[in-house]
């Protein structure tokens, strides 16, 4: 797949543009194919791209001079990020690391700024992510405090399947258990029993290297073993 084909079907902001802004980000968008791994911004340097998943998965983490590390969330293919460190045009506080072979776009920054100020579509696009992820990151720290394994599973993987912010993908995501563990910050043991928890109520059926997902609120929703036998839409209303 080619930028031309790549960018309508993973950047849902780029159909938001006329033909002038969509010629001038196809010209000044870099791809790059990188292995599983890979650093594809370091924490410390000064942003000066935003950045897109056109294939793949990746990974939004932070770490200290101690060594220990901190998966804040995934991105899958679709999803682009980086655009608050841009907008205050500061050093990234955070590394983006490839969790598998991925395609990764880079649209220059004075061309992200120039859509800043040439349309009105692309900004409200822009607020509405920002808005969405604000809401992401605030349930992730929440749960990550306050559920047990299984639910944060749950709400790792719905993470992925957010609409607003990784538009067009299907309810099957490829990805292994080990990647979901990296996200989730559990073993792959433990990450394999969460799964067969979650299967288990109906929310969704575990794949070799893939999930699908089968009941996707009933995921955002998910507490633990009370749900166990009530898949969402048996469950009375919360």
């Amino acid at each position: 797949m080619n930028l031309t084909q790549a960018l309508p079907a993973r950047a849902a902001w780029f159909d938001l543009l006329d033909d002038e802004q969509q010629a001038r980000v196809l010209q000044d968008t870099a791809v790059a194919h990188v292995e599983a791994g890979t650093i594809v911004e370091h924490k410390g340097a000064v942003a000066c791209a935003w950045i897109g998943v056109l294939e793949g998965l990746v990974k939004v983490s932070v770490g200290n001079a101690d060594g220990k590390l901190a998966s804040l969330t995934g991105v899958p293919a679709g999803g682009w990020i980086g655009e608050g460190s841009l907008l205050k045009r500061e050093a990234r506080k955070y590394d983006i690391i490839a969790l598998r072979r991925s395609t990764i776009a880079r649209l220059r920054g004075d061309t992200f700024y120039w859509l800043l100020d040439a349309s009105i579509p692309f900004n409200r696009y822009l607020l509405h992510q920002l808005n969405e992820r604000v809401a992401q990151f605030i349930g992730k720290a929440e749960y990550d405090r306050l559920l047990a394994p299984d639910a944060r599973v749950a709400r790792c993987l719905a993470e992925l399947f957010n609409p607003l912010l990784y538009p067009g993908n299907s309810m099957r995501l490829e990805i292994t258990q080990e990647e979901i563990g990296f996200l989730a910050r559990i073993s792959r043991q433990r990450t394999n029993q969460a799964l067969r928890a979650l299967e288990a109520a109906q929310l969704l059926k575990v794949e070799y290297g893939a999930v699908q997902v089968l009941d996707l609120d009933g995921l955002k929703h998910y507490t633990g073993a009370e749900d166990a036998q009530c898949p969402s839409a048996q469950c009375p209303p919360r």
